[in-house]
């Protein structure tokens, strides 16, 4: 049996994005060269919010997103499916790439996503926005910008969406 508890309701989600929005515009003062790029597929729908907010704030900015699927550095240990759309709207040569994720776990999927958008030019520089910042890092990743850190267990799962923050726990079976 798989115990769900929900941790944050769209109110906070709502909120975070808000905040992280105003965040992002500050510490790059203004947008200069800013993209928001979402990792497949968590990311996506959560850069695309950011974006929106941007753009409420201050003025819209290009959003793209990778699929990290053949970066990652585990494809020996779990099947590899590529499919996800790598859409990249602007040149990130000399650009503020933003990262975006839904959660960070180990880091390794950010590390991809690193490797992956090095393929397409070679950013400014790189900053990271999540949701959800669990801990149990195995890579020197920390994030730029936080909705919510929430200290998890390895064996719970977090899921995130518009509609809240949910973690699911097993009980072994």
């Amino acid at each position: 049996m798989t115990r769900h508890k929900q941790v944050l309701g769209p109110d906070d989600v709502r909120r975070a994005v808000t905040r992280m929005a105003h965040e992002i515009i500050e510490r790059n003062r203004g947008l200069v060269d800013v993209v928001l790029v979402g990792l497949q597929s968590g990311g996506v729908w959560l850069a695309e919010q950011l974006a929106s907010e941007i753009a409420r704030i201050e003025r819209p900015v290009p959003v793209g997103a990778v699929d990290v699927s053949m970066h990652r550095d585990d494809i020996g240990l779990r099947p590899v499916t590529p499919g996800a759309i790598t859409d990249l709207p602007v040149d990130v040569t000399g650009a503020c790439v933003v990262l975006v994720d839904d959660v960070l776990f180990t880091g390794r999927t950010v590390k991809a996503a690193l490797d992956t958008v090095t393929d397409y030019g070679r950013p400014r520089s790189v900053q990271l926005a999540v949701l959800v910042d669990r801990g149990h890092r195995e890579l020197p990743i920390r994030p730029d910008f936080i909705g919510k850190n929430l200290p998890t267990s390895t064996d719970e799962t977090v899921e995130v969406s518009a509609d809240g923050v949910v973690i699911a726990e097993g009980d072994g079976e």
